[in-house]
């Protein structure tokens, strides 16, 4: 990977901005070299839709740039962020002349078909309740590191309605549940933080449908 950033311009994104659009054509790959960015679709009515997040050693854009397609989504910066650019020239040539390099696309080509198969079975089984605590271990696991320790708190500030968005139900919703689930002592609230009080808990009750 390391050819790859060799040819990389990197550029600062503040809280909000977009890297790149849905129905762009991909002119390169980025790199995500610092911050969070959430993949947002919008459906037919108008409704954005998040279909992933995208963190600090992240690469966006290469599923698109390889099947010669247009982006299907639109990254939105939560966070200020440095997004790196690889032309798709240069992308392209290493893809041909390095197998090390194909695999590793292939891998996370293949990690992401996962994400989105587990996201499709999740709201087509799970009640809303199993969803959110799903989405809560989700999380926490994404965002939490070693340097960050293992303290409970989800290390990403979202506001409600993405949390709904995720889930797939209405902010009205969640917010009841996060509330029940602050009164049944599985989670700790302090304004937009979250911190996950009882692991075991949150397991149980999302894999309560499999």
């Amino acid at each position: 990977m390391d050819e790859i950033l060799t040819s990389k311009t990197c550029s600062i994104f503040k809280k909000g901005q977009i890297v790149f659009h849905e129905g762009n054509i991909p002119q390169g790959i980025f790199y995500i070299s610092k911050g969070v960015l959430k993949l947002v679709r919008t459906n037919n009515e108008g409704k954005e839709q998040i279909l992933r997040f995208a963190k600090e050693g992240d690469f966006l854009g290469y599923r698109a740039l390889i099947a010669d397609e247009p982006f299907v989504a639109t990254a939105i910066c939560i966070e200020e962020a440095v997004a790196c650019f690889i032309p798709r020239a240069i992308f392209m040539k290493l893809l041909d002349e390095n197998a090390a390099i194909s695999k590793e696309m292939l891998k996370a080509l293949s990690h992401d078909l996962g994400v989105v198969e587990e996201r499709v079975q999740s709201l087509a089984q799970k009640s809303v309740r199993e969803r959110l605590a799903e989405t809560l271990l989700f999380l926490h696991q994404t965002f939490n590191s070693e340097e960050k320790g293992e303290d409970g708190v989800i290390h990403i500030t979202l506001p409600r309605e993405d949390i709904a968005n995720i889930v797939g139900t209405a902010t009205e919703t969640i917010i009841r549940l996060l509330s029940e689930f602050k009164h049944d002592k599985l989670i700790e609230l302090d304004g937009k933080k979250i911190k996950i009080l009882n692991k075991q808990k949150l397991e149980k009750i999302s894999s309560a449908s499999v």
